[in-house]
């Protein structure tokens, strides 16, 4: 009998605090609104490349309070 394979986890900087600041990029993960968009088409290797690559080069969330 054939086993049920498990869907692979979607990779994601996601911490769940989801608000765009004034230059368009999420509080939280600091992806676009384009990226966010975008994420679930992208490949792994385009997903680790945004996250290693670009989003540290992102300037740092001003926090609302």
């Amino acid at each position: 009998m054939p086993t049920a394979v498990s869907p692979k986890p979607v990779l994601s900087p996601c911490i769940g605090v989801c608000r765009l600041d004034d230059a368009g990029y999420c509080e939280g993960c600091r992806r676009s609104g384009e990226e966010i968009a975008r994420w679930i088409e992208l490949s792994d290797a385009e997903r680790v490349r945004i996250m290693d690559e670009v989003l540290p080069l992102r300037p740092p969330p001003e926090f609302r309070t």
